[in-house]
């Protein structure tokens, strides 16, 4: 078993890992660089202070480019649906920002292809463990939904949100495809993003 010297730490595997050497070992990650169409680049947003967590699924190619979360029109879409401004959204010691897979994992035939799952495996978790004050989570999208809770239908679990209640939130992505789906489910914007929003501030205020 061996030691590290502590600033921020936690118990990883064997031993206390310091929470920026892990933030900076993931990002120079390139365990899938053989298996991805670009270069490796994991995009991340984290504090050990963090209050509210963001679980997405993997970075689109407009964020790969940027480096920075949600930087593109879903992000506009996930702001508007939580009520809160681009400052607030990007203030790591409130908002936290872990997708399943930290890399751009490339086209499928309809969309983006799915998270690459060594991203869990190799430091997902441990990461999670290193923001022991998360009060909500945000489940954002399929992928992220059945990393936390398992198999399961996207539609019925927002739907059903308040059954995962105070911890998980679930919650569509917010991708384009988003419009057609609120629009064929009302209910969305009528009594989802009013009890989102209002969770959302409460965590943030605390």
């Amino acid at each position: 078993m061996f030691f590290v010297r502590l600033r921020m730490t936690t118990w990883i595997g064997v031993g206390v890992v310091v929470f920026e050497d892990l933030v900076a070992s993931i990002r120079g990650c390139r365990a899938c660089a053989h298996l991805l169409p670009v270069e490796p680049r994991p995009v991340i947003q984290v504090s050990p202070q963090a209050r509210l967590l963001i679980a997405s699924q993997a970075p689109g190619s407009k964020v790969h480019a940027s480096g920075i979360p949600f930087s593109d029109p879903s992000g506009d879409r996930l702001r508007d649906w939580m009520g809160v401004t681009s400052k607030t959204f990007y203030d790591a010691s409130r908002v936290a920002i872990v997708p399943v897979g930290f890399c751009y994992p490339g086209r499928a035939r309809s969309g983006d292809a799915a998270p690459r799952p060594e991203c869990a495996r190799l430091w997902r978790k441990g990461l999670l463990t290193q923001m022991p004050r998360i009060k909500l989570t945000l489940l954002v999208g399929t992928y992220a939904q059945e990393n936390a809770l398992g198999a399961g239908r996207m539609t019925e679990r927002v739907r059903r949100f308040r059954e995962f209640l105070p911890k998980y939130f679930p919650l569509p992505h917010p991708s384009w495809r988003s419009r057609m789906w609120a629009s064929a489910n009302p209910w969305f914007e009528l009594e989802v993003l009013p009890e989102l929003r209002r969770r959302v501030q409460d965590v943030l205020e605390q």
